[in-house]
């Protein structure tokens, strides 16, 4: 009896930010663009794209805003929204995690960990950002 082949096919995916070097426009494999995905999100604001002006959290509006527990939870919530469309059909939904807050030594940072398993292997990735 054979094993059932478990690995998914070796696809390349536009690389983010978009850049073109001698061998052509840069490209990143699935854990890279599911990575650069929640990154494009995060800091594209809403409105900013033509053809899909709901996209994007819009990090820079939050910069100067102040940094307290009513702020995050609905920044939290927003993000969730943005990531779960951005995301779906890469990560399980059940499984993705947003927590936005500052860290206690340095409360002029806001600090966004994201938190999910990617559907199809499994795997749980973690992602932090100061801001």
């Amino acid at each position: 009896m054979t094993q059932p082949d478990v690995t998914l096919p070796r696809v390349r995916y536009m690389g983010f930010p978009f850049r073109v070097g001698a061998d052509g426009a840069n490209s990143a494999a699935r854990f890279d663009h599911i990575r650069q995905q929640v990154e494009q999100v995060l800091f594209t604001s809403p409105g900013e794209r033509v053809f899909r002006p709901e996209f994007g959290f819009g990090t820079r509006r939050h910069v100067f805003e102040p940094n307290a527990g009513a702020l995050w939870e609905y920044a939290q919530n927003r993000l969730y929204g943005s990531l779960a469309e951005a995301l779906a059909g890469e990560v399980d939904p059940k499984t993705l995690q947003v927590e936005i807050n500052a860290p206690q030594d340095r409360p002029e940072v806001m600090l966004v960990r994201v938190r999910y398993v990617i559907a199809a292997l499994q795997k749980e990735e973690i992602h932090e950002i100061e801001v």
